[in-house]
């Protein structure tokens, strides 16, 4: 079940701390990107800190919230590298219940980047490759197990992207999709929302 904040006092608290300030929950959904000096430095140490600071179990609350406090969850895990939420990170991914959470799943577990991280990515194309009506986080996933591969030197990738593999069914069933789509398009997304966590980690 999903706890929202204006009728839960602790998340409440926990999303005016770590997700509402500045609207943090909007700029980490890629726009940090496009930010410049010195908000940009500022944005970087703010959120380096409040990796530290956060307790597990304030990760654990704000992860059991809608999507803006999900988002920021999956962000201060990414940039503190608790891979310990690993497996819950899988599980939600999976479970897609909000919209807007998928590619901070993805950067935290591709910045982990072991092969369970791969697993976990692969078994969310195992099931959402297969649902061609639903247009779900299948491009930014696809992106984020290949950028693991690449960092592995493994190709769990190939089975999904060979000539007949799930993502070129995918692509030719979803009725969303418009011609072809180059999985790499979002590659360059991932490795650079990838490192913009690293930076966070160093800042901290």
């Amino acid at each position: 079940m999903i706890r929202h904040a204006h009728e839960d006092a602790e998340l409440l608290a926990l999303a005016r701390r770590y997700v509402m300030p500045e609207r943090r929950y909007l700029k980490l959904g890629g726009n940090v990107l496009g930010m410049q000096s010195p908000e940009y430095d500022r944005f970087v140490r703010a959120l380096g800190e409040d990796s530290r600071l956060i307790t597990p179990h304030e990760i654990a609350t704000l992860l059991e919230g809608g999507w803006r406090e999900r988002r920021t969850a999956a962000w201060l895990i990414a940039v503190s590298r608790r891979t310990e939420f690993r497996e819950q990170l899988g599980e939600l991914l999976q479970a897609s219940e909000v919209c807007c959470v998928g590619l901070a799943y993805c950067v935290a577990l591709a910045g982990f980047g072991t092969p369970r991280d791969a697993e976990l990515l692969a078994a969310y194309l195992d099931r959402y490759l297969r649902r061609p009506d639903l247009g779900y986080d299948q491009d930014v996933v696809m992106s984020a197990l290949m950028l693991v591969d690449l960092n592995l030197g493994g190709d769990v990738a190939s089975r999904f992207l060979g000539p007949s593999g799930l993502w070129h069914q995918y692509l030719n069933d979803a009725p969303h999709k418009r011609g072809a789509v180059d999985p790499a398009a979002h590659l360059s997304l991932i490795r650079r929302l990838c490192a913009f966590a690293e930076e966070c980690a160093e800042s901290r």
